[in-house]
């Protein structure tokens, strides 16, 4: 047979028959006015805690963002960002950040920490992390200053209140790189999981860049569940962190948009409807603990 004959080598399809995971496009306004009007189960609760921690650059701050843009119907950037060439935490000390939608305060606050890096002192410490997931640390206290946080700091409280604490603790991971994860990075995030599930704190990984991890997304937001490569992005997410695959959520933020798009804000909305739900439910148990 001529070298003419031979055929080109096929490439296997990128793309799974039907969608691996149930998604409705279309319920954008629905989820959006579902979370307008929660309100936590606790009355005595005014809004609920929600921490986001994640390694420099994975887009912590801009997901927090990028749901208030969400709510606004136009690019926000209230939570400081960095370009992934700056190589540190532009997230210096702890903050809560209301969502608003129009005029309104919507009764959840999502607590910016200090980016995780693998350096065994650089970066935000698993214990500052599991002292702010229990309400152990205020707004205002800076990260990382060699020294662990004393009771007799002006930033830690002794004896939090159930408004104080956080219900959910989010990771945000880069789903371009999450297979180049440093296992030091993935051991932090060991102790962090261990320490906060004895308390029974549940745990979301938000998987972000998904439009850099894979061009058949890049190209139609709506192929997601659709694309070989994100599930196993998300599987690779399930087994460094330990989080099911049920509490995993791919989105893609709002980085170079002008504009908000319908697409992106329903997969925000689905994963910001499940993290509420989800620390809402931990608020319902905290009695049990």
């Amino acid at each position: 047979m001529g070298a003419s004959d031979s055929q080109p080598e096929q490439q296997p399809n990128p793309e799974l028959d039907k969608p691996w995971r149930k998604f409705d496009w279309g319920q954008r306004e629905a989820l959006k006015q579902k979370l307008q009007n929660f309100s936590p189960s606790d009355p005595n609760v005014k809004d609920i805690k929600i921490l986001v921690a994640g390694q420099i650059g994975a887009g912590k701050s801009s997901f927090i963002n990028s749901i208030e843009s969400v709510f606004q119907g136009r690019i926000c950037s209230r939570a400081l960002v960095n370009s992934s060439a700056v190589g540190h935490s532009f997230t210096q000390k702890l903050k809560g950040f209301t969502i608003r939608s129009g005029d309104r305060t919507l009764p959840f606050v999502f607590k910016d920490v200090m980016g995780l890096e693998p350096e065994a002192l650089a970066g935000s410490q698993p214990d500052e992390i599991v002292n702010a997931v229990f309400g152990h640390v205020k707004d205002g206290y800076k990260f990382n200053q060699g020294q662990a946080l004393a009771n007799q700091d002006q930033h830690y409280i002794s004896d939090p209140t159930l408004s104080d604490q956080a219900f959910c603790l989010v990771y945000v991971i880069d789903g371009n790189t999450v297979q180049f994860t440093d296992d030091k990075l993935v051991d932090k995030l060991k102790i962090i999981r261990q320490r906060i599930s004895d308390k029974g704190i549940p745990q979301v990984v938000v998987m972000t860049k998904v439009d850099e991890a894979c061009l058949l997304v890049k190209n139609d937001l709506k192929k997601i569940y659709t694309s070989k490569r994100i599930k196993e992005k998300m599987e690779i997410c399930s087994a460094k962190t330990g989080v099911p695959m049920s509490n995993i959520f791919p989105v893609k933020n709002y980085h170079e948009e002008i504009d908000t798009e319908d697409d992106i804000d329903a997969l925000i909305l689905k994963a910001l409807e499940q993290i509420v739900q989800i620390a809402n439910d931990r608020l319902l148990d905290c009695e049990s603990y």
